[in-house]
């Protein structure tokens, strides 16, 4: 299989954050990667793999960092390929993280989602992947009708929780 998204974290500590992107993507059977690298540490493996991304087949990168959160705005800006950034919770409760992705340059964007939100990174994938593909896009809709299909039994449940004064 060729890879199809690539899911690159600062360090291996990550991993506990960054698996919910593995999940979902291996939940939609996307074929994806994942890496460890420093934009800091290993700076030039960091520039060989943005700059090899899309001749490899890559097609969405998702980056996740904590701290000296620059390893996804470094990337972005040595690929064309879309970035999602995950900023990962590991100092000032995750903000300094938040700010270095979402406070790129014009010119080089970072799609960014919440603090540890590597969930929704591999969901947003999914979607940008989908919008060239049929298939996976009718698999994506299913997904967010199952989605509604939990609030709606969560909904109902709630008709069984009794309080003296709900009505």
């Amino acid at each position: 299989m060729t890879p199809r998204v690539s899911i690159i974290m600062g360090s291996t500590s990550d991993l506990p954050v960054m698996r919910e992107a593995a999940e979902i993507l291996n939940d939609f059977g996307i074929p994806f990667e994942i890496n460890a690298l420093s934009a800091h540490r290993t700076p030039d493996e960091v520039e060989a793999y943005s700059k090899s991304a899309r001749d490899r087949g890559i097609r969405v990168i998702i980056a996740g960092a904590g701290m000296a959160a620059h390893l996804a705005g470094v990337i972005a800006a040595m690929t064309a390929v879309p970035v999602i950034g995950v900023p990962i919770k590991a100092s000032l409760e995750g903000m300094d993280s938040l700010l270095a992705m979402v406070q790129m340059p014009p010119g080089i964007p970072v799609a960014t989602v919440a603090i540890n939100g590597a969930r929704n990174a591999g969901i947003l994938a999914v979607q940008i992947l989908a919008a060239g593909d049929a298939g996976l896009y009718t698999k994506l809709l299913d997904f967010k009708q199952d989605l509604k299909s939990k609030i709606v039994k969560a909904n109902e449940a709630l008709k069984d929780v009794k309080y003296e004064f709900k009505v």
